[in-house]
C-alpha cells in the first residue's frame, strides 16, 4: 500500500496496512542532526525516515505585503520587530520558540477597520506556487499523501491583535472578532481557489489552530460556537466540496471544544497534547467512530532518551488506538534537539512494530 492509499484510507478510518507514520521537528533538531552527521544537509526528514505524509505552506497572510520588518531594538540573545501586521514582537536569535507578544497596532475593532481589513486583498503575491508546485510533484513522484497547511481563523487573528486583545474582543465587541474570522475565511478561500486552479488540488488540508493551553481551551464552547465554529465550518465545507479530508491541528486542552469542531467538519485531530490535560485514550474512547487520530504520544517520553520510557507511553496506547483503523504516529508536540536521533529512530521502528 502507497502511503497516499494508506493515509487516504486512515482519514477515513478505513482498513490499512499499517499505522500512519508523521512528526514535525524543531528546526535546531534538524540542524543538530546534521552537526551530528545524521542527516546530509538538505536531506528531507519525511524521506530520511519514510513519513507518510508531507506539508506545504503556501501563503502569506501577513496584511501589509510591502512594509519591510522593522528592527526597535535587539540584545545579543533577542530582537523585538514590528512587522507588517502593525506587531510587535520579541524573538529569540538563536533557537525557535513562540514570540513574546510585546504591542499591538490593532487593539479594537476600529483599528482593525482602519489598518488591517483594507490591506487583505487576494493578491497572488501572497501565493508560494513555485513551492507548493515542487511539494505536489515530488509527493506524486514518491506516491506519499500531499497536504496544503496553514492557518485557520483563530490563528490568522491573533497575530494581528494579540491573545488578550482577541480575548477581550470576543467578550466585549464580538460583531469585530465575526467579523475578522469572515474575512480570514474568505481570503484563504480565494486563495485555495487560484493556487488549485493553476496547480491542482493536494491531497488534504492541514489546519493549524491552537485553541488551548494548559488544562483549558481560550475561549468556552459557547464563544466557539458563536464566533469560530461558523468560519471553520466555511472553511472546511469549501475543502469537502473538492472531496478533500481536513485535519486540525491545536496544541492545548481542547476537548470541551472537541463536539462543535466535529460539528465543523474536521476529518482529523492532531497534536493530542498530553502535558497540556489532553489524553490519547479517553479521547479515542469517545471520538474513534467519528475521527482520525494523529498524536498524542507525550514528547516528555522521548525527552528521556530513556527506551524504557518510551516501550512504556507505546504499549500503553498504540495496541489500543490501532484498533480504530484511523490513527497516525506522531509525538504530542515537536521534537526538540535534546531527543537524540537514536532515540527518535528506536521510537518510530517500536511503534511501528507493535
Amino acid at each position: 500500500m502507497t502511503s497516499v492509499e494508506r493515509m487516504s484510507r486512515l482519514l477515513k478510518r478505513e482498513k490499512t496496512d499499517r499505522i500512519g507514520l508523521l512528526e514535525h521537528f524543531w528546526s535546531d533538531t534538524y540542524k543538530t542532526w546534521i552537526e551530528q552527521g545524521h542527516l546530509s544537509p538538505g536531506e528531507s526528514l519525511p524521506e530520511h525516515f519514510g513519513f507518510d505524509m508531507e506539508l506545504c505552506w503556501a501563503f502569506d497572510l501577513m496584511a501589509d505585503l510591502d512594509k519591510p520588518v522593522e528592527t526597535i531594538s535587539e540584545t545579543e540573545t533577542t530582537v523585538v520587530q514590528k512587522d507588517g501586521n502593525g506587531a510587535t514582537l520579541r524573538r529569540h536569535k538563536h533557537h525557535d520558540t513562540t514570540p513574546e507578544h510585546v504591542d499591538f497596532s490593532v487593539k479594537e475593532g476600529k483599528d482593525w477597520d482602519e489598518l488591517i481589513k483594507p490591506l487583505l486583498k487576494p493578491d497572488e503575491r501572497r501565493i508560494n506556487f513555485e513551492a507548493y508546485a515542487e511539494t505536489k510533484r515530488r509527493c506524486s513522484e514518491g506516491n506519499k499523501f500531499f497536504a496544503w497547511s496553514g492557518v485557520n481563523v483563530f490563528e490568522c487573528m491573533h497575530p494581528v491583535c494579540g491573545h488578550e486583545n482577541l480575548l477581550a474582543g470576543m467578550a466585549l465587541e464580538p460583531e469585530w472578532v465575526s467579523d475578522m474570522a469572515e474575512t480570514y475565511a474568505d481570503l484563504q478561500i480565494n486563495l485555495m481557489e487560484t493556487l488549485f486552479a493553476k496547480c491542482g488540488k493536494p491531497d488534504g488540508i492541514w489546519f493549524y489552530e491552537d485553541l488551548g493551553f494548559k488544562q483549558k481551551p481560550f475561549i468556552s464552547p459557547n464563544m466557539y460556537k458563536e464566533l469560530i465554529l461558523p468560519y471553520h465550518k466555511k472553511t472546511i465545507d469549501f475543502a469537502h466540496s473538492l472531496n478533500l479530508p481536513v485535519i486540525m491541528h491545536s496544541c492545548g486542552f481542547i476537548e470541551p471544544l472537541l463536539p462543535f469542531m466535529v460539528e465543523a467538519g474536521i476529518d482529523c485531530l492532531q497534536a493530542i497534547e498530553i502535558k497540556a490535560g489532553m489524553d490519547l485514550l479517553r479521547i479515542f474512547k469517545s471520538y474513534a467512530d467519528v475521527l482520525s487520530l494523529m498524536g498524542g504520544i507525550d514528547v516528555r517520553a522521548l525527552y528521556s532518551n530513556d527506551k524504557a520510557i518510551i516501550d512504556k507511553e507505546l504499549a500503553e496506547k498504540i495496541p489500543i488506538v490501532k484498533q480504530g483503523l484511523g490513527y497516525t504516529l506522531h509525538s504530542d508536540h515537536s521534537i526538540p534537539k535534546t531527543v537524540e536521533y537514536d532515540t527518535y529512530k528506536y521510537f518510530i521502528d517500536k511503534a511501528m512494530s507493535l
